[in-house]
């Protein structure tokens, strides 16, 4: 379930900053947009399957290229600064947030990226290794030029009096914010770009909640217009949660969340010599996680409620305070004083810190305890204790994107195990 919660929130943020937009672009409802993009690649992912996305990620590409050329030559030259802005803004000088970041983005995006089955069927469609790293070298090269562009534009907008406009407008649009007061030919062209982008990333999304719905919960056993049919209902919720949406950001660290309490405990039970893991860890540990972000959400803020807004993130990462990386409490008693000025006062615990650890705590609890409990029951049953014995699994596994490449959802065919994994 955790891929198909994260692509949700991806498609819901993928509508959310659609809408924000072509609002901020053109001032219009951008309901309009969100409705027609959905039927338009629902339409065509039904009948063309995860080849039409591989299209439009060709597509989607030559767009970016596009879209950052124009945006570099027009921000360039239409732009003003007001000196007096860069220092009286504060974003060249060190700040917390800046430190926090540094850990909080590595976790949030490589445990969320495990969750994204559209990067695994682009993996596993791979003719090759080799080719997989050259596309992988190519991407990860392009993609961080595209991302100091873009994420430059935050800058320009604040130092050109764009951003934070009249009414506050949030820091995600800020691109869109500085490309708004460039000529009118220039914003029509961007809108176009920008709904191109949006339309192949969401379609991605789609293709991908297909296969993991028809692999992972039916084990492809239940027809794949089925399948289809339920995506198409999902896109409804999806629509809804978008428009009400209040901050793409939050969608995204809600995700993030979710991924750095699960993936951790989850990587464990991949490691040949953690044998002995199994999936009750996985799930006490994930679960573990967030009840742990609860808790210190409670301790830190003092109320239950507030704890619980933690786990959605209410604040954000720009809340003045130690909430997304937080610390649990000042120190009280002198004999405390010291502990917390040598050590917590450098590595605060908070919600991007308690999640993945509260996790591992959860589960390795949840190790002892299923141990005991079976070692106790073996010698109650006077049987072998088998919990800790190393079970051979004949297993091997290929996806097959032959079907794919013509419409069909991608599988993975699996020879049949001597064993089965145990959950227990």
């Amino acid at each position: 379930m955790g891929p198909l919660l994260t692509m949700f929130l991806y498609m819901v943020a993928e509508l959310s900053a659609l809408q924000q937009i072509v609002t901020a672009l053109t001032g219009l409802n951008g309901l309009p947009a969100v409705i027609v993009e959905c039927v338009i690649t629902t339409i065509y992912t039904s009948l063309g399957g995860f080849k039409v996305s591989f299209i439009t990620d060709n597509l989607q590409g030559a767009m970016v290229v596009c879209l950052i050329i124009i945006g570099v030559i027009t921000v360039g030259v239409e732009t003003k600064i007001d000196k007096a802005l860069v220092q009286s803004s504060g974003l060249l000088q060190p700040s917390r947030l800046g430190w926090q970041l540094v850990y909080i983005l590595p976790v949030a995006i490589l445990t969320n990226d495990f969750f994204l089955s559209s990067f695994w069927l682009r993996t596993f469609a791979s003719r090759t290794d080799r080719d997989l790293l050259i596309g992988v070298s190519i991407a990860s090269i392009v993609v961080f030029c595209i991302l100091v562009l873009v994420g430059s534009t935050g800058l320009l907008a604040a130092w050109s009096a764009v951003w934070p406009g009249d009414p506050p407008q949030a820091g995600s649009i800020a691109f869109f914010l500085l490309l708004e007061k460039l000529p009118s030919w220039v914003v029509g062209i961007v809108l176009v770009l920008v709904v191109v982008l949006s339309t192949a990333a969401f379609d991605s999304l789609q293709s991908a909640m297909v296969s993991t719905a028809s692999n992972d919960l039916f084990r492809n056993r239940v027809h794949i217009l089925v399948i289809r049919a339920g995506v198409v209902l999902v896109i409804i919720p999806v629509v809804v949660v978008a428009l009400k949406s209040p901050s793409v950001l939050r969608i995204f660290l809600i995700s993030d969340l979710l991924s750095a309490a699960a993936i951790p405990v989850l990587l464990i039970g991949l490691n040949n010599r953690c044998y002995w893991w199994r999936g009750f860890e996985v799930v006490v540990g994930g679960l573990g996680g967030i009840l742990t972000v609860f808790i210190f959400g409670t301790i830190y803020y003092g109320n239950a409620r507030d704890g619980g807004n933690l786990i959605i993130l209410s604040n954000g990462l720009y809340g003045d305070d130690w909430g997304a990386f937080g610390r649990f409490f000042t120190p009280r008693s002198p004999g405390f004083e010291i502990f917390y000025v040598k050590v917590l006062s450098d590595f605060p615990p908070g919600a991007f810190v308690a999640a993945p650890i509260g996790g591992l705590l959860w589960g390795l609890g949840a190790f002892i305890v299923r141990t005991m409990v079976q070692f106790g029951y073996a010698k109650i049953r006077g049987q072998d204790f088998i919990a800790l014995r190393r079970s051979r699994h004949v297993t091997s596994g290929q996806l097959s994107t032959d079907n794919s490449l013509d419409g069909e959802t991608p599988h993975v065919s699996t020879s049949t195990p001597s064993h089965k994994a145990k959950f227990f």
